[in-house]
């Protein structure tokens, strides 16, 4: 007798779990169920689509090669039954069967399974405040609301929106918007956007944020929403002010859909997710859960967390739809939380732990540094990246890498996720045998020099200071020597503005007498990227001065105000 899998959702986790299971069982009877019109939604797509970078709508539900993957296209193509615009209503464990209603007709059904796989994704984070129900306050969750913000770009009849929230999803509808020529205000309740970032990252990428002329207001909450005649007006923050808009898009998390498990008595995590082993089981051997909806393991700390990415979720149905069927012999490990956006011309990207994070879990000896390069030769049409590394100095295991700029951000990050998948330590890394041309990358790639950065540090040979550091020391009235070492030409270009000196480093070895006569006093010193300012304090340091310190980063990674 064929076996009867029956899948719970039809995004992204769902229609993998179903196309893996029949793959491997082709006589299994496989079936979908999704409560939404459309299946196999590249939701991460949806911004891009609102912003214009593509037309096509159908591009968003398409296969490769530019089929639509409807009902139709599952069974034709891979003998898979998919009932769209159909609601499961409850889950009868004891019976192995499905209750739904279609929801154009209202007929009730039943559906019988051997196994169930439930991928019933995520719902928006929507705060219960004053107005949230006015016409013109959405999210960017469906389809439905990907068309409704695509209609008000091509209609060009709204002057102002706020998009509420500085994730992924908040900034990435902030330059969709934006670019349709909407006036754009984004806000944070927490002190920065992108908390994947640590903060000194985080704030380079919102004053490239403020310079594309969309404005950023952080460490305020929203108090509600203003209208008149049922439709939004304004955006009122819990200090007083009144934004007026005419949209308002909810960008402000989502929270695992966990209705219909909880309601079948499976048992739900710590996170608030699905609770699932490695297999992707439940609570129910008879069930699996995938996607949004599950916590997983974060694979340095152990803990369970929530990681509602569009990667994983394909990743664990494929997991899923293979046990269900063959029964459990592969499995899913868990998550680094890699994930990466596009800011305007800027790129945003993340694997591991941050600094504060890793603060947090009680690693109690992190050491961090901070790269400003260039991702190829100047030759080849160079642009910069700004790299973060968090190490743990104990064991010399990388933690995690952060890295913004308009560079290849991607690669950076994939790199440093395959090294925390081999738990590699800056001993590894130094030496890494990665590919070199000049059209893609340096002789030493900027990862690479990150490595050998932290290796200098660890081993004492860099005394590096981070701009968050830096800055705290100005603000509490000390006084170091702020040696700037760049030319006059740069100087007079851009400049930070902090009572530095400027003495050009091929200078630096005649004018040992302008600095200061206490070999304890504290330098710090930098150049644009702090690579000129490294050797500035080498030469120093082989002069007698006893407290030489790096500006890990330079004038590109320094994340306050400039003078110029």
């Amino acid at each position: 007798m064929s076996k009867k899998i029956v899948v719970i959702g039809g995004s992204a986790a769902g229609p993998k779990a179903a196309a893996r299971a029949k793959r491997l069982d082709p006589n299994a009877e496989v079936t979908i169920i999704q409560k939404a019109p459309e299946m196999s939604m590249a939701s991460c797509g949806y911004p891009y689509f609102v912003g214009g970078v593509f037309n096509n709508r159908n591009a968003l539900l398409s296969t490769p090669y530019g089929e639509v993957r409807d009902p139709h296209f599952f069974v034709n193509t891979k003998g898979i039954a998919a009932r769209t615009e159909t609601e499961v209503t409850s889950i009868d464990r004891e019976r192995r069967i499905v209750r739904c209603r279609d929801l154009k007709s209202g007929a009730l059904d039943e559906v019988p399974y051997d196994k169930l796989i439930i991928a019933t994704g995520a719902k928006p984070r929507k705060p219960p405040v004053p107005g949230i129900d006015l016409d013109g306050v959405t999210t960017l969750q469906s389809m439905r609301d990907a068309d409704f913000l695509r209609r008000i770009r091509d209609e060009k009849t709204i002057k102002k929106a706020v998009v509420i929230g500085g994730g992924l999803i908040g900034i990435e509808t902030c330059e969709a918007l934006q670019l349709s020529g909407i006036d754009i205000t984004v806000i944070e309740m927490l002190p920065q956007i992108l908390m994947f970032l640590d903060w000194e990252l985080a704030e380079v990428l919102e004053n490239h944020v403020r310079s594309k002329a969309a404005n950023v207001i952080t460490d305020v909450k929203l108090a509600g929403f203003i209208g008149e005649g049922g439709k939004l007006t304004a955006v009122r923050l819990e200090n007083g002010t009144e934004l007026p808009c005419e949209l308002a898009v909810l960008a402000i998390g989502v929270i695992p859909n966990i209705d219909l498990a909880h309601s079948a008595g499976l048992e739900i995590g710590a996170t608030g997710g699905i609770l699932v082993d490695e297999y992707m089981q439940t609570s129910d051997p008879d069930i699996y859960a995938v996607g949004d909806c599950v916590e997983l393991v974060q694979r340095i700390t152990g803990k369970k967390t929530r990681a509602p990415f569009g990667d994983l979720a394909n990743l664990e149905g494929r997991v899923a739809g293979e046990n269900a069927v063959l029964g459990n012999s592969v499995t899913f490990p868990g998550t680094f939380h890699t994930g990466i956006c596009k800011v305007f011309d800027f790129n945003a990207g993340s694997t591991g732990l941050s600094e504060s994070r890793a603060r947090q879990e009680g690693y109690g000896n992190v050491v961090t540094v901070i790269n400003a390069s260039l991702d190829k030769p100047e030759f080849m049409g160079a642009k910069l990246l700004i790299s973060k590394m968090v190490v743990d100095a104990d064991t010399g295991r990388l933690l995690g890498v952060q890295c913004i700029g308009p560079g290849d951000v991607g690669k950076q990050i994939a790199t440093a996720a395959m090294a925390l998948l081999g738990k590699l330590t800056v001993a590894d890394l130094v030496n890494a045998d990665l590919p070199y041309a000049p059209p893609f990358s340096l002789a030493i790639d900027h990862f690479i020099a990150t490595a050998h950065i932290m290796e200098n540090k660890i081993k004492g040979r860099l005394n590096g200071i981070g701009p968050v550091e830096f800055r705290k020391e100005l603000d509490e009235g000390k006084a170091p020597y702020i040696l700037d070492v760049r030319t006059p030409e740069e100087f007079d270009m851009m400049r930070l503005g902090i009572g530095e000196t400027l003495i050009p480093i091929g200078d630096l070895r005649h004018r040992l007498n302008d600095l200061p006569s206490d070999k304890d006093r504290e330098i710090v010193c930098y150049c644009k990227i702090s690579l000129r300012g490294y050797e500035a304090a080498i030469l120093l340091q082989a002069e007698g001065w006893n407290n030489v310190k790096v500006l890990e980063g330079g004038i590109m990674a320094w994340p306050y105000r400039r003078e110029k």
